[in-house]
């Protein structure tokens, strides 16, 4: 009975430890191959944690009334109340990145944010909506509507990169939480079945809902002052008081200052943590280096048969990504203005010159290069 308490121990404390290790950015775990492991793990938790409770209770009399030293089984017991406590009060995914209790906009006017703030915004039906990376970067999501369409806003920061869907599974709303990372990328969990979603392709990776894709929406990443620029009406999100000891509020992370190991930046191109442009145009993926992009300011290229433009602000920090109408058409820009064949547009891709004429545009990523290589494992390298 004291070989069954013991074991009981050892097993109730190495599971606790191992149902946090595998989805979290521990030494090892996100390099590892485990994500089945760690959602067997973590589905059958209570089956696995009344077993080895079982033991513990089994063996717990017998155990005391033959120890010389009573108070080592008392220290053992510590042990997995302890990894209980550690790894699901304070070291889960869940309750280390808290949803905002409250959700709340301003408009250009009321906003409290400085004009060089990073925003990943939403255009739907009239309605543009922006939230904060400073914001979402703590959150890592944030669900609400924009023009009537319920979204779902993502961020990670360990891969630097916001992805916007619709929180639509087979066409019914699903809610979901942070339930961890796997491969440096943060993961979901859905309400109803309990699928675990990767955050950079929205795609099921593991559960009954496993190949499954969200829908994603189309969004742009830009400092305020472009996007005000571009939409007055824009409204803005604010700070949540619950969170706000949580925020960067300097906005070290978005601006590449960050000094931690997961979220710093390469400023030297392709290496792992270099900045890339990540764009997907039907199968075919292609990454852009950043300083590439800043030195040139636009980019006139081709992803398999459609030719594309990818163009970098004067603030040298708002992207935006559209289809040229020909590969015979090459785009220039000149303080934000895109010009071509002696039509000019904005940096929303709207004609400046023939009202109603607007270029169909292409969603881009900013994001970490090892990142974009991981989820795109066969992209190309826009390289000259």
């Amino acid at each position: 009975m004291k070989k069954l308490f013991y074991i009981g121990i050892a097993g109730l404390t190495l599971f606790e430890i191992l149902n946090v290790y595998f989805i979290m950015p521990m030494p090892g775990s996100q390099r590892m191959q485990s994500l089945d492991m760690a959602y067997f793990l973590y589905s059958y938790r209570w089956p696995l944690r009344l077993m080895f409770g079982a033991m513990i209770l089994a063996g717990l009399v017998r155990t005391f009334q033959t120890s010389k030293y009573k108070w080592i089984p008392a220290v053992v017991l510590v042990l997995p109340v302890a990894s209980i406590y550690m790894f699901n009060f304070k070291m889960s995914a869940d309750a280390m990145f808290k949803q905002p209790q409250k959700v709340t906009f301003k408009s250009m006017q009321g906003n409290a944010l400085n004009d060089s703030s990073i925003v990943v915004a939403v255009e739907h039906n009239g309605e543009v909506k922006a939230y904060p990376i400073r914001f979402i970067v703590y959150h890592h999501q944030v669900q609400d509507v924009v023009g009537g369409m319920p979204v779902i806003v993502t961020y990670c920061s360990v891969c630097r990169t916001g992805r916007v869907f619709e929180p639509l599974v087979k066409g019914s709303p699903e809610k979901f939480r942070l339930v961890g990372m796997d491969h440096f990328n943060a993961m979901f969990e859905d309400e109803t079945t309990k699928s675990w979603w990767r955050q950079a392709t929205g795609e099921a990776v593991t559960g009954k809902l496993k190949g499954e894709r969200l829908p994603e929406v189309e969004s742009v990443q830009m400092t305020l002052d472009k996007l005000f620029g571009l939409y007055p009406n824009a409204v803005v999100m604010q700070l949540d008081e619950s969170s706000k000891k949580n925020y960067d509020s300097l906005g070290r992370f978005e601006r590449g200052k960050s000094k931690g190991t997961l979220t710093r930046t390469d400023s030297v191109s392709w290496r792992d943590k270099s900045w890339v442009v990540g764009i997907q145009v039907d199968d075919v993926s292609k990454a852009y280096d950043w300083n590439d992009l800043k030195q040139k300011r636009i980019i006139n290229d081709k992803i398999g048969e459609t030719p594309i433009l990818l163009a970098l602000s004067d603030d040298d920090q708002s992207f935006a990504a559209f289809k040229r109408t020909s590969e015979a058409d090459t785009y220039t820009i000149r303080h934000d203005t895109l010009i071509a064949n002696g039509q000019t547009y904005n940096f929303s891709g709207h004609s400046l010159s023939t009202p109603g004429q607007q270029l169909k545009s292409v969603n881009p990523h900013q994001e970490f290069w090892h990142s974009w290589l991981t989820f795109h494992p066969a992209t190309l390298q826009h390289k000259e």
